[in-house]
């Protein structure tokens, strides 16, 4: 039986350590991809910076103490998030070859950042789709800055989403990101359902029961949100593959990186590694 360890599971084994393939684009050069992630990164939170002014400058301060309890606003706090760091992590290779940051830290925090990327690849879809399926109500937007606002929660969240998947070389979600995502989903369920009893509002009327009437259909809404979220996953994890597949494996690595030009070696060596591990399951 192949042995199958936990950092394994989470796609963190130290075999692939070298391979950098959160700091790494087969396309971009580490310098290049920093400055993107450190760009996104900046936009976002400009975003979340200029929506609450507006708030506060017409009269809806209290809209960004609610803002808290909406899963767009959860999930774009995440990707400013994710880009940030991953711009840190990326600029501190480019500079000098190495994962500076993830040598030092507990291996741990590899397995967050890998699930933190499974959450930023994953949930803005469906952030998009419920909002332009199940909320969204035409004509467009006549206001500029609701359309902008709207946009760059709703729309532009998956575009960021579709570059991280399409442009490192990050490896395919590991499958055991698939309950945690779920779990993530059920407790922003309970957040909306505290919303409601503390706040006297639901974040989304889909959620609304109707003092019970309505229970089926709301439990039908998500049935189908799980339904949703994993086969996103799914898509997601198939891009990545197909990226994989179309671009060979290509690296372009910093300057400094000890094993730039190796690629190919590198790759053998991983693949000799795997094939000879012992076959058991440890955790």
């Amino acid at each position: 039986m192949r042995r199958i360890s936990t950092a394994t599971l989470f796609g963190v084994d130290p075999s692939t350590d070298s391979l950098h393939r959160f700091e790494t684009s087969w396309l971009l050069s580490p310098t290049v991809l920093a400055a993107l992630r450190g760009l996104i990164s900046l936009y976002i939170f400009t975003t979340i910076i200029v929506i609450w002014a507006w708030y506060g400058t017409h009269d809806d301060r209290i809209a960004i103490g609610e803002s808290f309890s909406y899963f767009t606003w959860l999930t774009y706090w995440g990707l400013g998030f994710y880009f940030l760091f991953s711009a840190i992590h990326t600029a501190c290779y480019a500079r000098t070859g190495r994962s500076v940051l993830f040598d030092r830290w507990p291996r741990f925090c590899r397995v967050l950042h890998i699930l933190l990327y499974a959450t930023i690849t994953i949930y803005p879809f469906l952030v998009t789709i419920v909002f332009w399926v199940l909320l969204f109500k035409p004509p467009f937007y006549k206001v500029t800055f609701p359309g902008w606002s709207n946009i760059s929660q709703h729309g532009l969240n998956s575009f960021y989403a579709l570059l991280e998947i399409l442009l490192p070389t990050t490896a395919p979600h590991p499958f055991i990101a698939i309950p945690v995502l779920i779990l993530l989903l059920l407790f922003y369920l309970c957040v909306a359902y505290i919303t409601y009893h503390t706040e006297g509002f639901y974040t989304y009327s889909f959620l609304d029961t109707e003092g019970g009437k309505k229970s089926g259909i709301v439990t039908g809404y998500c049935f189908g949100i799980l339904a949703a979220i994993i086969v996103i996953f799914l898509v997601s994890w198939g891009l990545i593959w197909l990226r994989k597949l179309f671009t060979g494996g290509r690296i372009k690595r910093a300057a400094r990186d000890p094993l730039r030009g190796q690629d190919e070696i590198v790759d053998v060596q991983v693949d000799i590694q795997e094939q000879t591990e012992p076959k058991h399951v440890s955790v």
